[in-house]
């Protein structure tokens, strides 16, 4: 088992190449530790060449209201009115810390999407 670290794009290719190799592989076999091992260094690999940032806090609220069916009017237990919420969407309101936190914990938005904005 040749592993090693994944440092530039050359190096990426022979690890996706090698994945591709293995994945038929049992679990707790050398080769199914391979796949792990090159599975690991892909991702962490991937993490820092392709990160993938927060997205603003308008579309993550736009988002969760989508898949949970909400209207605005829906969102004034959290801004506390309609013209708030209205606002905020407009881009004339940021998000008050009290409002993200009510935010997070009623919608379950993760903060980092919160705070993006």
């Amino acid at each position: 088992m040749n592993i090693f670290p994944i440092k530039n794009d050359s190096d990426y290719q022979m690890a996706l190449a090698e994945i591709d190799k293995l994945m038929d592989a049992e679990i707790n076999t050398p080769e199914g530790d391979a796949l792990d091992i090159w599975v690991t260094l892909v991702e962490s690999y991937e993490a820092k060449q392709f990160p993938i940032s927060a997205p603003h806090s308008i579309n993550a609220i736009k988002f969760r209201m989508e898949q949970q069916g909400l209207g605005l009017n829906d969102l004034t237990v959290y801004f506390g009115t309609i013209e708030k919420v209205k606002a905020f969407f407009d881009g004339k309101l940021q998000l008050t810390l009290k409002t993200i936190k009510k935010l997070h914990h009623g919608l379950n938005i993760p903060l980092e999407s919160l705070i993006n904005g």
